[in-house]
């Protein structure tokens, strides 16, 4: 039996208040999806097993380039982080794994799996720093990391990622993750295809490195901290990159690193159709980045992109086995009550997509009826899945509501108490 953070009696006493109330809409519910054929006790053992990963850094007040406000209880350390996931995978039943960034989380791996194991997690994909300068390091990232024209920097860089992999192939990790900030700010300060050859040089030789059971995810973004060219800047390269490396490489998906109305399904599903979709980083934007919570701005987007998910999923296309994983910044709200939220708003996509009628879709495509097909994804999209969401976190041991059962707990209060207050920085993330 794992330890956990939250009283579970007071989990009970919240949701028998609410149990009564969830069984007539969970009933009612399962009366209107039974007219459509879908028996709805399907869906929600389909939701209960849906997954996806919290990272490490996000329990932490994240910031922007101008300013950081930390919150009361802020973690300390990486132990205070799986503390806090814990917190997140007991009302949710959703997360039960975290994704470590090194050298921010590094610690004694006996150390790091007793303390997941102990709250009932594991760890998923490592994450590499290599976009930005850490103590004891003897050459600066400030040029570039995996690209940079100077052969010792890009040395380091790949030893920092060779790192990674042996962290967390003692703690039972099976991916890395690597993103670079690497690029330019002005033209012609950098060669283009240089840049591009010397990160594959150094991306080769992590990729020899990686275990056999091991897979590589590459992430790229549009811009930042570079503003005028990025090495890894888009999913075509990111494809690219995929291709050269071989079999075990994989496009990773950041929602939020993407240009303004760029059709994400879209680029989903061509990796999925070249076998290179690797996982997503779930997040929401409005402008730029990725910097908040998962389904706050464009739920239909993250709808028609897990459509595109479950319609592999129904095909089983070979080594389809995307990673799935919350990356987002909070600078207003509680980091925990945030990703709670996203951990529900990204299994409610799910949910939905799996209500999709697929053989009435694939009618009307064929037919080309745009409208027809345009309402039948919407009339999954605007079928209200909560009563499912809630009843697979209760059957799971979960929280009904989650956030009431996480505000009633004085989670936050308690680790406010026992964490020295932290103090606030010019700008930058956890």
């Amino acid at each position: 039996m794992s330890e956990q953070p939250i009283d579970t009696d007071l989990v009970a006493r919240e949701n028998a208040a609410r149990q009564s109330a969830l069984e007539r809409d969970y009933e009612a519910l399962g009366e209107q999806l039974d007219r459509r054929g879908i028996p709805i006790d399907a869906i929600r053992d389909k939701v209960a097993a849906f997954a996806v990963a919290i990272p490490s850094w996000g329990v932490g007040t994240g910031g922007t380039r101008f300013a950081r406000f930390p919150g009361p209880g802020e973690p300390r350390d990486i132990f205070d982080k799986i503390e806090d996931c814990a917190v997140i995978h007991q009302l949710t039943r959703a997360t039960p794994t975290i994704s470590l960034h090194i050298p921010w989380d590094r610690a004694e791996p006996a150390l790091l799996k007793e303390a997941a194991a102990r709250r009932g997690l594991a760890f998923d994909a490592m994450n590499s720093n290599t976009f930005q300068d850490h103590p004891g390091q003897h050459h600066s990232y400030k040029f570039g990391s995996l690209s940079h024209t100077d052969a010792a920097t890009r040395a380091q860089a790949v030893e920092h990622n060779l790192e990674c992999i042996e962290i967390g192939r003692a703690i039972g990790s099976k991916a890395l993750t690597v993103w670079i900030g690497d690029g330019s700010n002005f033209p012609g300060q950098s060669d283009f295809a240089r840049a591009f050859e010397r990160y594959l040089d150094s991306m080769k030789q992590i990729y020899a490195a990686l275990p056999e059971d091991w897979r590589l995810f590459t992430e790229h973004k549009i811009y930042e901290p570079a503003f005028y060219s990025t090495v890894v800047q888009d999913w075509g390269t990111n494809y690219l990159i995929a291709r050269e490396l071989g079999e075990k490489a994989f496009c990773l998906v950041d929602l939020g690193h993407h240009a303004p109305n760029v059709n994400i399904e879209m680029i989903v599903s061509r990796l999925i159709q070249f076998g290179k979709l690797g996982g997503f980083h779930f997040n929401d934007s409005k402008y730029g980045d990725d910097d908040l919570d998962a389904g706050v701005i464009d739920p239909y987007r993250l709808f028609l992109i897990f459509n595109e998910l479950v319609a592999a999923e129904r095909r089983a296309v070979p080594g389809f086995a995307p990673a799935h994983m919350l990356d987002q910044s909070h600078n207003v709200t509680d980091p925990i009550e945030s990703l709670m939220l996203s951990a529900v708003e990204v299994t409610r996509a799910y949910a939905q997509a799996l209500l999709v009628d697929r053989t009435a879709l694939d009618a009307f495509q064929e037919e080309n009826d745009a409208l027809m097909a345009s309402e039948t994804l919407k009339t999954a999209f605007r079928t209200d899945v909560g009563p499912v969401l809630a009843m697979a976190r209760l059957r799971s041991g979960g929280a009904v509501d989650p956030v009431a059962a996480y505000r009633a707990s004085g989670y936050r209060r308690k680790v406010a108490d026992e964490r020295p207050a932290a103090r606030g920085t010019g700008g930058g993330i956890v």
